[in-house]
């Protein structure tokens, strides 16, 4: 059943000349969805490091992104056309994109205990399937996420990715009322995120950035922060997070991508602590230091990592979003400016997250 509100044509944004950053505005035909799909008129999408990643391949990954990909996997939208068969979603109701585009939600190695993220038939948006950065998209009916009412959608998008990896990391690690977490990157757009979530849950938090972050982090409840730049040894920053967390803290959520930054992680860990890998070291697969077993023995550390939340997760990362607890801080901006924010990441001055405005 379609609505009179398509358009005649799906601009787009498209990698032009990966690895390079360099982007283009195109012009591509509206597709019709097939049997369990919807055609959902994108309105915003988050622009994630990994957007990056996969753009310039600094991931490292066997297969580049090829040339005229259309990135993005954090997008909000509305369902405009329904495929033969589908009765849900709805015309007219709102839903996210994520990471995973789609997987078969069957398997019993991945899907069927939550792991659906990693299921050897998961497509991800914006990597070999069409991503975000578009005004219309075909997505597999059962795989769009439900929107709350009452959230601001901008601010929504961010979450289809950085929401609700930082909220399953919490989850996951088993984070608890009162326990210390310390956030890398605490103030970025996933870094940000995690402050939120982790004060929602009860925790106390350290946040470590760069100094001119200090106030953003706190802004969003970060009980202490850490300048990394004040420390030129990794056992000097180590001493300040005990300083502050004599004991250790219980789960450090490693948003920041820098190997160093990864580097310090174990060294702030208290008994039973919890690593949870979440940025990825672009072109660098050095193992971590400090990892070694007899460390992870003597402290009976754990050290996990995802690539990003699923359903389930995603839909209850949207529901303390929608009683206030969260609220995403982030720029919106045109769909031609992709290419620049690319090279702010670089620089690592964004502070939250930028959001592509598609309407």
């Amino acid at each position: 059943m379609a609505t009179t509100t398509k358009g005649t044509v799906n601009r787009a944004v498209q990698y032009a000349d990966p690895p390079s950053i360099k982007t283009i505005v195109a012009e591509l035909p509206i597709e019709t969805p097939g049997p369990g799909e919807v055609l959902v008129r994108m309105l915003y999408s988050g622009v994630c490091h990994t957007d990056y990643g996969f753009c310039t391949n600094s991931f490292g990954l066997p297969v580049p992104a090829p040339a005229g990909q259309v990135g993005g996997h954090e997008g909000i939208g509305e369902v405009i056309e329904q495929g033969p068969g589908v009765t849900s979603p709805e015309i007219g109701a709102k839903v996210g994109i994520k990471y995973a585009a789609d997987a078969c939600l069957n398997c019993v190695e991945n899907c069927l205990v939550g792991g659906e993220t990693s299921c050897s038939q998961t497509k991800i948006s914006g990597y070999f399937t069409p991503g975000t950065f578009q005004q219309y998209l075909i997505s597999s009916a059962k795989y769009v996420t439900p929107i709350p009412d009452g959230i601001d959608l901008a601010a929504a998008a961010p979450l289809m990715c950085g929401g609700v990896t930082v909220y399953a990391a919490l989850k996951r690690s088993k984070t608890k009322h009162s326990d210390w977490v310390l956030v890398t990157g605490g103030g970025g757009g996933l870094g940000h995120l995690a402050i939120q979530f982790a004060k929602a849950i009860g925790a106390r938090v350290i946040a470590v950035d760069h100094g001119s972050k200090e106030s953003f982090c706190k802004g969003f409840g970060a009980d202490a922060f850490v300048d990394f730049t004040k420390f030129s040894t990794d056992e000097d920053i180590t001493a300040e997070v005990r300083r502050i967390a004599p004991s250790g803290v219980k789960t450090v959520i490693a948003c920041a991508t820098p190997t160093r930054s990864y580097n310090q992680c174990i060294g702030f860990l208290g008994f039973r602590g919890t690593l949870v890998c979440l940025g990825v070291p672009e072109n660098d697969r050095t193992p971590i230091k400090g990892a070694e077993a007899f460390t992870l023995l003597s402290n009976e550390l754990t050290i996990m990592s995802l690539k990003a939340g699923n359903r389930l997760e995603a839909k209850e990362c949207l529901e303390l979003v929608a009683r206030g607890l969260v609220k995403t801080h982030y720029e919106l901006r045109p769909m031609e400016s992709i290419s620049d924010i690319f090279k702010e990441m670089e620089t690592g001055s964004i502070n939250g997250r930028v959001v592509i405005d598609l309407r």
